[in-house]
């Protein structure tokens, strides 16, 4: 049985800049690693100039040897508009139909309320009705993470990416339009940075946090 492995973003380029690392070890792996994004990530910020972001959402894939990128296309910062099950019933369905062993998602702090709203439908969408899914993660989303006054992001699961962290860094490059300059959080410098510090907390190279927010181990499975 193959262990499959799903991300739920809600902007394109969230899905390599928080686990993006992490997701090019399980591709490395063997795990095919599917990603959903249920923002199109324009609408607000680009007011209405289209940049790509589509595009280059499905070159970052490509590049991370994804097994495939899916995109909703819900309006960008627009999901506190919505009912919550509009967004929990199509996030379910994809749960259901890709059966992953392992879910990351957003930390439920994050100062963006998109990161918010899909941290909290993907919490319900992955719930343990769901007999498959062994590990559930939130991951920090730099630039909107460590900007939330509220709530503190204590990671306590950490992924040595030290071999795949300028993979990483080169998918990030599929989306020219979400990198920033130095000294800003998503320039790639920072990112590399970034990975180097969490990696300091656990004596790596470099490193990605989570916030684990469930595992699971049944009967008859290996750990």
């Amino acid at each position: 049985m193959d262990r499959r492995v799903l991300v739920i973003a809600a902007h394109p380029d969230d899905e390599i800049m928080g686990p993006g690392g992490t997701l090019r070890r399980h591709v490395l792996e063997g795990d095919p690693v599917h990603a959903l994004i249920v923002c199109e990530g324009e609408s607000m910020r680009y007011r209405g100039k289209e940049v790509g972001l589509s595009d280059q959402a499905r070159r970052a894939g490509e590049h991370m040897g994804f097994s495939g990128v899916e995109l909703l296309g819900f309006p960008d910062q627009h999901l506190d508009g919505l009912c919550l099950t509009d967004l929990i019933e199509p996030l379910e369905e994809r749960v259901r139909k890709w059966e992953p062993r392992v879910v990351y998602t957003h930390f439920l702090g994050d100062l963006n309320r998109d990161h918010r709203i899909v941290a909290e439908a993907a919490m319900v969408a992955c719930r343990p009705l769901s007999l498959f899914i062994e590990g559930l993660f939130g991951f920090e989303t730099p630039s909107s993470t460590e900007w939330s006054g509220t709530y503190t992001f204590s990671p306590n699961h950490f992924v040595d990416i030290s071999a795949t962290l300028e993979h990483k860094l080169q998918a990030m490059g599929s989306y020219p339009s979400e990198v920033g300059e130095d000294p800003h959080p998503r320039s790639l410098n920072r990112l590399r940075q970034r990975a180097q510090y969490w990696g300091s907390w656990v004596m790596m190279g470099a490193a990605e946090p989570f916030v684990l927010y469930r595992q699971v181990r049944r009967i008859g499975e290996r750990g």
